[in-house]
């Protein structure tokens, strides 16, 4: 079987963050970067929309070649990678797999907490879809979850907003709501891979003692010892160090921004996903 690249999918940028960190971690595969920018944000849409555009968007990283596809979105994760899982992979390849980043970030949350009470910041569609709550109560049927919509966290990032005295105002907001309601919160999963280029502003108004835990670093060591585990996977990825970048949106527009994400320049190619 011939190998190829690691796919990542996320419906926009945010992806770009936690493709940084495995490129990090994982420097010697290579990646192709898929993101559904066209039509984008995923947050506020239903359950069959996102699954049908995420399922879209692996389907399209199959032809291309990748065996292994990540879905470096929360809300792809939380609405579609079951499904996925359960019901599309045996009829479109069982050889073939597709993992999320919900479940690895869930994973190092029971070791963190001391209080039991954790805080979700995400998207709406995150938060509505109770995936996190579902996840942690499978590993750790002890801890409190708390989770807080931020609707406008990610219009700020993709308009490079982040840093600006503006954002200050709607990140403090989010804050101080998820911890009236609970006061006990010790750790917050940033439950989207947007939220990262908001963290100086997070820490800004975060309280001491509360441990912020973003995706990017704990999806790469768990990608890491997914290989490990399984080396017939590992085998059929190539290894070249490359990462290529596709978008549904206009090319440029992409490159433009996905700087921003990536911390360096990048070349990006338009596709269409059907």
């Amino acid at each position: 079987m011939q190998g190829g690249p690691i796919g990542v999918f996320d419906s926009g940028y945010g992806g770009l963050t936690v493709l940084r960190e495995i490129r990090r971690t994982l420097p010697q595969y290579d990646y192709l970067y898929l993101g559904d920018n066209a039509r984008a944000p995923y947050g506020t849409r239903s359950f069959d929309v996102v699954y049908e555009f995420t399922l879209q968007a692996v389907r399209h990283l199959f032809e291309r070649g990748c065996h292994l596809v990540i879905l470096a979105c929360n809300t792809a994760s939380a609405k579609a990678l079951r499904s996925i899982q359960q019901n599309d992979l045996p009829r479109l390849d069982p050889e073939r797999r597709v993992l999320g980043v919900i479940r690895p970030t869930v994973e190092v949350v029971g070791e963190m907490s001391k209080s039991r009470h954790v805080g979700i910041m995400a998207t709406e569609g995150t938060i509505r879809s109770h995936t996190y709550e579902l996840e942690l109560a499978k590993l750790c049927p002890d801890i409190q979850v708390t989770g807080e919509a931020c609707p406008m966290w990610v219009p700020l990032v993709e308009n490079e907003e982040y840093d600006s005295p503006g954002a200050d105002y709607f990140v403090r907001q989010r804050i101080e709501n998820l911890l009236r309601r609970d006061p006990l919160i010790d750790s917050v999963i940033l439950g989207c891979t947007h939220y990262p280029l908001l963290l100086g502003k997070i820490r800004q108004f975060m309280p001491q003692g509360v441990r912020i835990i973003e995706q990017g670093s704990y999806v790469a060591e768990s990608l890491r010892s997914y290989l490990a585990r399984h080396p017939e996977m590992e085998r059929r990825l190539t290894k070249g160090g490359s990462a290529h970048f596709l978008t549904t949106e206009q090319a440029e527009a992409f490159r433009s921004k996905a700087t921003v994400f990536m911390g360096q320049q990048i070349e990006a190619e338009r596709v269409f996903l059907e």
